[in-house]
């Protein structure tokens, strides 16, 4: 059971991932050789709440985020010494395991209920108003299709998606970050559905 997740959304805001990723680095380093309860619950601390917004913004499931972030920080405690500082941030490295969670609990739903839409599976737009140009996925694919064909996108797309999709972010937020037009944006995440749809059907 899971406590401390703070449901206030201003401490989250309060200090950006890049500003702590060397410390939550070496609390990952301190936990992977010590085992230790403390370096853990400041890692804890800090992500928990970030991952119950993320995973309610995409599941926007109260008990189903509360599994994701037990499972997810459950990882990363098992998981500490696979953590490379040089490949990535805590932040990339913790919430990929949290969209790999997220992919295992959509196949068990999909096992469950056949009808899981692709929207289920990519919630990549998040403007109110859909597209009526955006490309939608084969609903039939499976979620291992489709992280193994993500690794293969140009980087400038699966950056814009890995910030949409991974890190929760509006697709505004994402032109204001990269300092491109918000058009670059939704034209990326465009280009790289489609990429995805034409590298399935390939594989078909």
């Amino acid at each position: 059971m899971l406590v401390g997740i703070s449901l206030e959304t201003k401490q989250i805001n309060s200090v950006k991932p890049i500003e702590c990723a060397e410390e939550m680095s070496e609390y990952l380093s301190i936990i992977a050789r010590d085992r230790c309860k403390r370096s853990f619950s400041k890692i804890f601390s800090y992500f928990a709440p970030r991952l119950r917004s993320y995973a309610l913004k995409q599941m926007g499931n109260e008990a189903l985020a509360m599994e994701l972030v037990q499972d997810t920080m459950s990882n990363v405690w098992q998981k500490s010494h696979l953590f490379n500082s040089e490949k990535g941030s805590p932040s990339t490295w913790i919430f990929t395991i949290a969209r790999n969670i997220r992919f295992d609990m959509l196949r068990k739903q999909r096992n469950r209920k056949e009808d899981v839409c692709s929207d289920d599976l990519w919630p990549i737009l998040c403007e109110q108003t859909p597209d009526a140009n955006e490309v939608s996925l084969d609903h039939q694919v499976t979620m291992d299709e489709i992280g193994v064909l993500f690794e293969s996108l140009p980087e400038k797309q699966k950056l814009v998606v890995e910030a949409i999709y991974i890190d929760g972010k509006s697709q505004q937020e994402v032109a204001n970050e990269l300092d491109i037009p918000l058009g670059t944006v939704k034209s990326r995440t465009r280009l790289a559905l489609q990429r995805l749809k034409e590298m399935l059907k390939d594989n078909d």
